[in-house]
């Protein structure tokens, strides 16, 4: 009877703890409620309104990909039709554009084999490119990423003339 009693007690203490710490209304990094449900975020503005107006930001490490410097609000949906990105940022229009070219790895399909134009693999750019916005960050963060090698912001355009080599 006795250890009867004690094991009933201990299950007692236990589910007493147990409905304690579930009581605990637990705070996320935000200071809500980890129970509460999270309601849609405050649209921001991005911080450059036409393509060509706004400097891009620099990547902090070098597989990053680019942000898009330009407000995408007014583009068409990317669709399997169409693309409106690539009316600026295509291998047959960047120079006319002043923009910047589709990369390399952007014109490969899975095998490798080179393309004309973008691979249909990397098609719709949003998955991976999202706009500037002026938003403060939602915790604090002392990440500094890799020291760029070269800006990825400069142009074809803009980009120095290669030098011609030199026979000793």
């Amino acid at each position: 009877m006795n250890k009867l009693l004690k094991c009933f007690l201990a299950t007692a203490v236990c589910c007493a703890a147990t409905l304690a710490v579930a009581a605990d209304n637990t705070k996320s990094m935000r200071g809500a409620d980890v129970a509460a449900p999270d309601g849609a975020g405050e649209m921001k503005a991005f911080a450059g309104k036409r393509p060509g107006t706004q400097k891009p930001i620099v990547r902090t490490f070098s597989t990053q990909p680019p942000m898009i410097s330009h407000a995408i609000d007014y583009f068409d949906e990317i669709t399997l039709e169409t693309n409106q990105c690539l009316d600026c940022h295509a291998v047959a229009n960047f120079k006319q554009k002043f923009s910047p070219r589709v990369p390399d790895s952007h014109l490969l399909n899975r095998e490798g084999k080179k393309l004309a134009d973008a691979s249909t693999d990397r098609y719709n750019c949003v998955l991976c490119h999202v706009p500037q916005v002026d938003a403060p960050a939602l915790v604090e963060n002392t990440f500094k990423g890799d020291t760029p090698k070269k800006s990825a912001a400069v142009t074809p355009a803009a980009a120095p003339a290669a030098k011609p080599a030199v026979k000793n």
